[in-house]
């Protein structure tokens, strides 16, 4: 790499073979996963990148489209608890978290007994997150960012790996209470679950009509996710990787210090945070190990711009009144990146760390 490249530490032997396990383990899973999904292949992707980069995902899809079954089948995988939590609107922050109750000791005296909450597992399901009342929705959220939870005074530590992976139906609105900016913006990642094909369909059809009951057979263990999650975050990102991320998201705001394109301030009401512009970065480094290389490039993080940015885009009328989403912004936004942001590299190729094809 170029100085202005930025330097990438040289790969230990450890850390080689850590990045080929994980390169395995994502084949092997795909492999299970496939046993009870067909297709869904990029959403299966952005979801094991949102784990081994310890982030939350938010799903949107239409019901129907076996997100609870792929959520639960990926976790059997890994060897992960699994709850699912439905939301409600009656639903309370005790029903989330826990309580406290009266209980009577082996010497007789009655004291206080924490009766852990759905919260205590490691891969969450918050079902429809959107249809109940903000105080739960708060209660859910403060677990995912602090990772631990607030009752009767007392902390509990909330076990690792822990990941919460919420849906909501894009349709049916009526009765919902839509989760805030501020709240959107702690998930790393917004899914978004299409219509299979239709030889995909025929395929579904035929699977969930027969007899069969497919066994999903463990992957990895807990303990293997934790530390894979310490291989991702030590994948370094050169200089250049880093500002393309940092540029790209600035580009997305108006106002003081930013440059941004024409079609920015007709579309846009407010842009992303420097929290996106971390999760890029974090992302790509995940997608980059689980495609077999120990370092990150801007074609990871371009891979992984739309599920980062798109739930943090908030687009102004005139850009509803003309049918501009943000996923349709942001491809304007890569697409119009200047070209020295474009990987910088040394002889026009990229070390491969792991063989000769890079696995993009």
């Amino acid at each position: 790499m170029t100085e202005d490249a930025g330097t990438i530490a040289p790969a230990t032997d450890d850390d080689l073979e850590s990045v080929a396990r994980l390169n395995a383990a994502f084949e092997s899973i795909r492999s299970e996963v496939h046993k009870q999904i067909i297709g869904q292949d990029q959403v299966l992707e952005q979801l094991l990148i949102g784990i081994f980069s310890r982030g939350h995902c938010l799903l949107e899809g239409v019901p129907g489209l076996a997100k609870t079954l792929m959520i639960r089948t990926v976790a059997e995988a890994l060897a992960l608890t699994f709850r699912r939590i439905q939301f409600t609107p009656d639903l309370m922050p005790a029903d989330v978290v826990g309580t406290e109750v009266i209980a009577q000791s082996p010497s007789g005296d009655r004291e206080f007994k924490f009766l852990p909450g759905p919260i205590f597992g490691n891969l969450i399901l918050a079902d429809e997150i959107n249809r109940t009342p903000p105080k739960t929705q708060a209660a859910l959220l403060e677990a995912m960012q602090e990772r631990q939870v607030t009752v009767g005074g007392r902390l509990h530590k909330l076990g690792e790996p822990f990941f919460v992976l919420a849906t909501q139906n894009p349709i049916e609105q009526e009765g919902t209470y839509p989760l805030p900016e501020a709240q959107l913006d702690r998930f790393m990642f917004n899914v978004f679950v299409e219509y299979p094909s239709e030889e995909e369909e025929v395929h579904i059809v035929r699977a969930t009509t027969s007899d069969q009951t497919p066994k999903i057979n463990h992957v990895l263990t807990g303990a293997d996710v934790i530390a894979l999650q310490n291989i991702v975050r030590r994948v370094p990102a050169a200089e250049h990787v880093v500002r393309y991320a940092t540029r790209l998201v600035r580009m997305t705001r108006k106002g003081k210090g930013t440059s941004p394109p024409k079609f920015i301030n007709d579309y846009i009401q407010w842009g992303a945070g420097p929290r996106a512009s971390q999760f890029l970065i974090l992302a790509g480094k995940a997608r980059a190990v689980l495609h077999g290389r120990f370092f990150v490039t801007t074609q990871d993080v371009r891979t992984v711009a739309a599920p980062v940015l798109r739930h943090r885009l908030l687009t102004n009328f005139t850009a509803e009144s003309e049918g501009i989403k943000p996923d349709d912004i942001v491809a304007r936004l890569i697409n119009e990146m200047p070209p020295e942001e474009s990987e910088v590299l040394d002889g026009g190729k990229l070390p491969h760390l792991l063989g000769s094809s890079d696995r993009r």
